[in-house]
């Protein structure tokens, strides 16, 4: 009897198969699902502790893996512009309210985007006086008619010194109709500046505005003068010994004074 009941405890503590969910050794070919399962149930529900498959390792990044560039602000623009131009090449030929709509509500957008940049770029012209063009050069009536007076009080100053240092040569021709027009022009500037006019004829005819003229004789060439057109009006400058054109054709008496002004007392780009 005892050697019985020693044989069934025996039999029922080390013999008895033991049920799948309790072995400790997972089985060598195991699907993944499978094997996931089986490491949830011992790190995460049963805590035993640190072991090796309980820490995953995590993936090194590829260090040598290239790196999209981001983009820049002008290939951003550009985007922008081709997709607001296939919006609407699409409206145009598929008309759908569909597409219209979204070419509107792009559109709109854009819009938008324009609207803040001009609001800004009026905020830092404000406040950044050295930005502000419109100091040196007004576009508002009152600031521009301000402007334009000193500029001429200053440009008849400076005209009525120009003697001292600079003359005219005055180029025509009998048989030129616009010489006839442009030389009581030119006369007039003259005598309220008390400006030297040399009038050169180029066809030997005379000038009833200038009396006292001389018959072209290379003159014009030897300044660097290209062509034959008449009237041509040559500034020259005593110091220097050079010549430096003014304007050919027609010219009313403020553009002569204006373009005289500017050519002697102004800088490239200044005004």
């Amino acid at each position: 009897m005892i050697a019985r009941g020693f044989i069934a405890l025996v039999y029922a503590a080390f013999l008895t198969p033991v049920p799948a969910a309790a072995q400790v050794a997972a089985p060598r070919h195991q699907p993944d699902g499978a094997t996931q399962a089986g490491d949830e149930f011992y790190c995460e529900e049963r805590r035993l502790g640190q072991w090796f498959y309980c820490t995953k390792p995590e993936p090194k990044p590829d260090i040598d893996a290239p790196q999209a560039p981001a983009s820049s602000a002008a290939e951003r623009l550009s985007a922008i512009t081709k997709e607001l131009d296939e919006l609407k090449a699409r409206a145009i030929l598929d008309p759908s309210q569909e597409n219209v709509v979204a070419y509107v509500r792009f559109q709109r957008e854009q819009l938008d985007r324009a609207s803040t940049f001009s609001d800004t770029w009026q905020r830092a012209l404000w406040q950044h006086s050295d930005l502000d063009y419109t100091l040196q050069r007004p576009v508002s009536t009152v600031a521009k008619r301000a402007w334009l007076d000193n500029r001429k009080a200053d440009r008849d100053a400076v005209l009525t010194n120009l003697s001292q240092r600079y003359g005219l040569f005055y180029f025509f021709a009998q048989s030129c109709g616009a010489c006839e027009v442009f030389s009581p022009i030119l006369r007039s500037v003259a005598d309220s500046h008390r400006m030297a006019v040399m009038a050169v004829s180029m066809d030997g005819g005379p000038s009833r505005d200038f009396p006292r003229y001389v018959v072209d004789s290379g003159q014009r060439a030897r300044m660097g003068i290209s062509g034959n057109e008449t009237p041509a009006l040559v500034l020259f400058d005593t110091a220097t010994r050079k010549t430096i054109p003014v304007g050919y054709g027609i010219l009313s008496a403020d553009e002569i004074m204006e373009r005289i002004f500017t050519l002697t007392n102004t800088k490239v780009g200044s005004d």
